[in-house]
């Protein structure tokens, strides 16, 4: 998996804006919806004359590392975030920012209907993190904190991957 400075650079270099995090986001949930999506950075920028990423790129690679993981048994999911060494603040707000492009891309997925109660449930909780604005006073304790919101985070993602395939097997056994 590309780390974030490198995303970063490719989507600079595309000229896109966008933080690194919330376009991960974004294609976490396109993913979930359909693993097999051929331009899902088109549809993740709303510009359909966006090229697919090229391969060995950054982005390709972040999608090729996002689709294993997503499949994986492992429940092995990632977040692009800042590096640790980063301020607790930038890597609460890469969060904020991650959270946002996974509501959004549920959206463009257009997943809300295959999603069980549970699921939707943990969107909302999503959707409180997206929205928040988080102080930080603690350095010990906004560590500690960030690191189970990272966990919620990534559970949730996986979540609505699992029911996502959960439907997409049931609509085949029909």
């Amino acid at each position: 998996m590309p780390t974030y400075v490198e995303v970063a650079a490719q989507i600079e270099a595309l000229v896109l804006s966008v933080d690194p995090s919330e376009l991960h986001g974004s294609l976490c949930a396109l993913r979930c919806g359909a693993p097999q999506r051929t331009n899902w950075l088109a549809e993740a920028m709303s510009d359909e004359h966006l090229a697919p990423p090229l391969p060995g790129s950054p982005l390709a690679r972040l999608d090729a590392a996002t689709v294993a993981q997503l499949a994986a048994a492992d429940f092995g999911l990632e977040l692009l975030l800042p590096e640790d060494d980063a301020p607790v603040s930038e890597r609460g707000e890469a969060l904020v920012a991650w959270c946002r492009g996974f509501l959004g891309g549920v959206g463009l997925a257009g997943l809300h209907g295959a999603l069980a109660e549970e699921t939707r449930e943990a969107l909302v909780d999503l959707a409180r993190i997206a929205e928040s604005e988080v102080s930080y006073d603690d350095p010990e304790a906004d560590e500690e904190a960030l690191a189970e919101l990272e966990e919620f985070v990534r559970v949730a993602a996986l979540l609505v991957h699992g029911d996502c395939l959960a439907a997409h097997d049931r609509r085949r056994l029909h």
